[in-house]
């Protein structure tokens, strides 16, 4: 059966609204993506937009299948860069090489900061962007956008350093809603005297000879942080492009400022159609904080039992991750890990990714609707049931429920056949957070199936409590002589 290709619609920060993507060219659609600063090892905060990201570029991919005009061929070209050029990279070589050269201990540290990112996000299911720059490849472009800028009478040169006029833009401030007169500079930009306004942000500062640094025709330097998005994202994507995202805490002063300066260096009305920005993560109800002992990279949970006292599968986080809207805030706890790997227990158990099944209509509708998420949960959920209820529809092909369930899985980047089964048992047994409703409503349901004489999905309802480290005991009520059933948790 063909089904018609559902229409994408995004929320678009630039507007605040909900409209329908209209690609530039629907033979390459173009997405940027800011990427993390390789000083240190990414935290779970860090692990969201990657993850809400990765799975906007596998659902482009789907509503854009075949070949194009792409980069690497296809349809969806996906930009995410590496930002190896920083003052918090200069300070933490200095802090952990101080005996090696600054230039060779930054790069001790980008290349194993930059390689066990990798690593992290490939754990958690995340393909590889089609490219990923990093900023030390891209220093001729940003010395070309600073150029045209001070041509433009966008920038000017004082104290050392280049700068953009933020006055010389008359909308400057549109994206974040900011007037001018109440912008502040950006944390990583000190107010000096030598700017013309405060808001004014650097383009190119000198460096000192202990410093990482690159000749222009403005003195031995490098750059600010904002120019170099502008010119990776214009390198591989062109002055204007689709979908340009990140986390909340971009939108100001960082993506402003790229919206500044390419749209003044290539005279454009906008520099991406679309801005998506993902919301802020808490952990266990708090903010994320070294001082406050909540501080976790994604190795940590992946690797170490800092978490919860155990390690976690990827796919867990991943779908942890997943259960909440990517524009809601996320309270990131040990409850709702141990919630996904009770749901990843029966996806596993119930998906058939042999028989290479296309995803639900309904799952793809979700999803289209601004990565509904939590809608495409509830439809994962529904399907597992359905094939639980059903054992035999795993032999009916690609059109039952288990294998829809498997396809849905795999369009957002969870692979079942890599989840390591009767992980939740060996892990969780008699630590999960039990619902005690949920339980009371199976062993319910059983007894119904026990009395309706049908002992296959009976057997089914215990064998899945069983899996989740619940045992199941009948009895016969001594007054009544009735069938009952009580239940614990199995030590």
């Amino acid at each position: 059966m063909v089904t018609e290709t559902p229409t994408l619609r995004l929320y678009n920060t630039l507007t605040r609204g909900k409209e329908t993507f209209v690609p530039i060219d629907p033979g390459n659609v173009r997405m940027y993506v800011c990427g993390p600063t390789v000083y240190d090892f990414a935290h779970i905060g860090n692990a969201r937009p990657v993850i809400v990201f990765d799975v906007l570029y596998r659902l482009l991919r789907h509503l854009y299948p075949g070949p194009g005009t792409g980069i690497d061929g296809s349809r969806v070209t996906y930009v995410r860069n590496i930002t190896d050029v920083d003052d918090k990279i200069n300070a933490r070589a200095a802090r952990d090489f101080p005996g090696l050269p600054l230039n060779e201990a930054i790069r001790r540290v980008t290349e194993t900061t930059a390689a066990q990112f990798e690593a992290d996000v490939k754990a958690l299911g995340c393909l590889p962007p089609t490219v990923q720059p990093r900023a030390t490849e891209n220093i001729d472009g940003m010395q070309t956008l600073i150029a045209t800028l001070l041509q433009n009478r966008h920038a000017y040169e004082a104290g050392g350093e280049v700068l953009f006029d933020t006055a010389s833009m008359p909308d400057y401030g549109r994206l974040s809603k900011r007037p001018l007169e109440d912008n502040q500079a950006g944390a990583r930009v000190a107010v000096e005297a030598h700017k013309h306004h405060p808001a004014d942000f650097v383009l190119w500062k000198q460096s000192s000879a202990d410093e990482p640094g690159w000749e222009s025709p403005w003195g031995r330097g490098r750059p600010g942080w904002h120019i170099e998005c502008s010119a990776m994202s214009e390198r591989y994507l062109g002055p204007v492009f689709d979908i340009h995202g990140g986390g909340l805490d971009l939108i100001f002063p960082h993506h402003e400022n790229e919206i500044a300066q390419s749209r003044c260096a290539h005279g454009t009305p906008v520099m991406a159609n679309v801005w998506l920005h993902n919301g802020f993560l808490q952990v266990e109800g708090q903010k994320m904080s070294k001082s406050l002992g909540n501080f976790v990279t994604i190795n940590e949970l992946l690797a170490t039992e800092k978490f919860g006292g155990r390690k976690w599968p990827g796919e867990v986080l991943r779908l942890a991750m997943l259960m909440t809207h990517y524009r809601e805030p996320i309270d990131f706890s040990v409850a709702r890990l141990e919630e996904a790997a009770v749901n990843m227990e029966y996806y596993a158990t119930f998906a058939a990714p042999g028989m290479k099944a296309d995803p639900s209509p309904e799952f793809v509708s979700a999803l289209a609707d601004d990565l509904n998420s939590p809608r495409a949960v509830a439809e994962l959920n529904r399907l597992w049931k359905e094939a639980r209820a059903n054992p035999s529809g795993q032999m009916q092909g690609p059109s039952s429920a288990a294998a829809m369930l498997a396809a849905n899985l795999s369009l957002i980047g969870i692979d079942v056949e890599k989840y390591p089964r009767n992980w939740l048992q060996e892990q969780l047994r008699g630590t999960v957070k039990i619902d005690d409703e949920a339980i009371e409503a199976e062993v319910a349901r059983r007894l119904a199936a026990l009395n309706a004489k049908d002992f296959a999905l009976a057997d089914t309802i215990r064998a899945d409590l069983l899996a989740l480290g619940i045992q199941l005991m009948d009895y016969k009520d001594p007054a009544t002589g009735e069938r009952r059933t009580r239940w614990e948790v199995k030590r």
